[in-house]
């Protein structure tokens, strides 16, 4: 039998309510599709048990995992031609449930399980080792447990690995790029993203930075050596701790630079003069967030600066409908969350912050996403041999997926600054104009 690829091509546009603007190749060697678009390519008949299983994201997701599908042509228009059916749609237990009920959807699972050879009942495939054994249900989430389990299922994955991807910099965030490449380096762009925070906090020589989620030790190291100031960075991933004391040791700033491993909710010293949450606000979840502000707060003297620099999803119509996206959730950032800027700004104020200053940066992320896949899949067999061939393509899949998104605005990132004002009310901020071009 060598029509696999049409009998798919139509099951996958019933499982999914609309066309497949991608070509289709099957494990017998045929195709179907559009002949200039990029192939989607089935390896194996457990594909189509796994979306069995979970018809939508996560099953895909399963599949692309284990090296079940593949993606032949360009990456990222693969996946902005399949945004809107797939990735976007998501795949929550009840809109599985109500699909179950379509007569037409129902039709088109017997059609996989023929396809596959195999009967409706079979027990679903194994997900792939990497996906997180530890998923919400029904305990309670961002716990101390939790969120060092969490962390530590992201980040330590091995630091040769995000040597390999993030380069010499080490700075695990959107970079701030004065020119596009080739003109500006990810390295230019990472120092200047550094320099950005410095100057929106004031840095001044003498003053105190806590640097809540500090990654491995980038911000602390450049504020310690080009601002003169100290800094107390924390994370809970201790392979990020010994990665970051160990550069500060060889900068020769052990004076001025401690990293613990800790909580931020068990930080209890200060007052500092300035904090940085860079890229951490996700992790903290929407129902702890005023919390979280509320702490930071706290910590900061009168006239103290924050800046947070988050990514931000775009608000629903009835923000009790959102759910965590179920593949970044599994394989990427177990319990992490996005919020709208405004609801961000909205926690800070009743924190007690003054909001100053905004910046949204979301081309300046698609831009950093790409020069971290481009190294990923230039040292794609070093990639392999560090971590696994799956984890490898966890990261290749997230971090293109996440570059489409930020280019068609589908998420954001921005960089916000608070002030802890003072009794009299001043800022601490000078009168300023803006540039715009």
């Amino acid at each position: 039998m060598t029509d696999a690829a049409p009998r798919l091509k139509h099951l996958l546009e019933q499982l999914l309510g609309a066309p497949l603007p991608l070509r289709v190749r099957a494990w017998d060697g045929s195709q179907a599709g559009p002949p200039d678009a990029p192939t989607l390519v089935v390896r194996r008949r457990r594909a189509l048990r796994r979306l069995l299983w979970k018809p939508g994201e996560l099953g895909l997701a399963r599949a692309w995992v284990a090296g079940d599908l593949g993606i032949e042509g360009d990456l990222y228009t693969a996946l902005d031609l399949i945004s809107g059916s797939v990735w976007e749609r998501g795949d929550d237990t009840r809109t599985t449930l109500q699909a179950l009920r379509d007569p037409e959807f129902r039709a088109a699972l017997r059609g996989f399980a023929r396809l596959a050879g195999l009967p409706l009942a079979l027990l679903p495939p194994a997900p792939p080792a990497e996906e997180s054994r530890d998923r919400p249900g029904h305990r309670p989430r961002h716990t101390r447990r939790t969120d060092r389990r969490a962390i530590s299922h992201h980040y330590d994955v091995g630091n040769d690995f995000y040597e390999l991807v993030l380069g010499p910099s080490m700075v695990y965030s959107c970079a701030y790029w004065p020119a596009p490449p080739p003109a500006a380096t990810l390295e230019d762009a990472q120092r200047d993203k550094l320099e950005l925070v410095c100057r929106k906090l004031g840095l001044t020589p003498g003053q105190h930075l806590l640097d809540v989620g500090c990654g491995w030790g980038s911000l602390a190291v450049h504020a310690a050596r080009e601002h003169g100031v100290r800094v107390t960075g924390i994370t809970l991933s201790r392979e990020q701790a010994a990665y970051a004391r160990k550069r500060v040791a060889d900068a020769g700033l052990t004076d001025r630079v401690e990293i613990r491993v800790q909580d931020y909710r068990d930080v209890t010293d200060g007052p500092y003069d300035a904090i940085s949450s860079i890229g951490m606000a996700e992790h903290v979840g929407a129902e702890r967030y005023l919390e979280y502000a509320t702490l930071l707060h706290g910590l900061l003297r009168p006239g103290g600066r924050l800046l947070n620099h988050q990514i931000a999803r775009r608000p629903q119509r009835d923000e009790t409908t959102y759910h965590v996206d179920e593949f970044i959730d599994a394989y990427v950032f177990p319990d992490g969350e996005l919020a709208p800027i405004g609801g961000t700004v909205t926690q800070l104020e009743r924190a007690g912050f003054e909001v100053r200053d905004v910046e949204s940066i979301r081309e300046h992320y698609a831009l950093t996403l790409r020069s971290w896949v481009t190294r990923l899949e230039d040292g794609w067999e070093q990639a392999v041999r560090l971590t696994s061939p799956a984890r490898a393509r966890v990261w290749r899949l997230y971090m293109a997926a996440s570059a489409v998104a930020f280019e068609r605005g589908r998420i954001g990132v921005n960089q916000v600054l608070a002030v802890r004002a003072t009794t009299d009310g001043t800022s601490g901020i000078q009168l300023r104009t803006r540039t715009w071009n």
